[in-house]
């Protein structure tokens, strides 16, 4: 693992500690993104799309495949919004469950947050629909 990955690491898992709280209490699916190999969800998330665990779909390398190719795009969009012009958004977004392969429609908010840093990351929050 090289320095940037493992500071990554750290960074990601320092963001999650402070948003535990919000993770764990959530009513919503949550997730926390730094990049496609840096992110961490809530349970509420992992089960929305099926995996066994929050751990299992941190370790995915294209998180984007959760969602609908169609919805692809607008998530694109609003995750550039977020990480580049600290724009919030909501959209309606559908994602797939791994396991039965069938598309959930979701209400989707994407919020900018900075680590207090020189690092953006996006909270995404899933409610279902």
């Amino acid at each position: 693992m090289n320095t940037q990955e493992h500071h990554h690491e750290e960074v990601v898992r320092k963001i999650a500690a402070q948003l535990k709280p919000v993770l764990d209490k959530s009513g919503q699916g949550v997730y926390i993104y730094l990049d496609d190999a840096h992110k961490v969800c809530n349970k509420k998330f992992a089960d929305l799309l099926g995996y066994k665990s929050a751990r299992e779909w941190a370790g995915t390398e294209a998180p984007l495949s959760d969602v609908v190719e169609e919805d692809q795009p607008s998530v694109i969009s609003a995750y550039e919004n977020a990480s580049e012009n600290m724009v919030a958004s909501c959209l309606d977004v559908r994602v797939k469950n791994i396991k039965t392969g069938k598309a959930i429609k979701t209400s989707m908010i994407v919020v900018p947050l900075t680590d207090g840093g020189n690092h953006v990351f996006t909270v995404h929050f899933f409610s279902r629909k």
